[in-house]
């Protein structure tokens, strides 16, 4: 699972929240956190708990897949 990096960081905007922050709310460590904003997969609990900690749902934050076009 990949949290799309560009709403991640809309949402700490929007929460004005520091990365030092969302390590606190989120409970997950510093190399995670990092791992992710700069565009890591985690797994399901670790999107979970970065939704808490900004308060938006999972749905929010996961990056959307993308579909290849079929060509003819």
């Amino acid at each position: 699972m990949r949290i799309d990096r560009a709403k991640l960081a809309y949402y700490m905007a929007k929460k004005n929240m520091k990365v030092n922050s969302l390590v606190e709310l989120s409970g997950l460590s510093r190399v995670t956190v990092s791992g992710i904003r700069s565009g890591k997969s985690c797994i399901y609990e670790t999107v979970e708990k970065i939704a808490d900690a900004l308060d938006v749902d999972i749905f929010d934050l996961v990056e959307e897949k993308k579909t290849k076009k079929q060509s003819n």
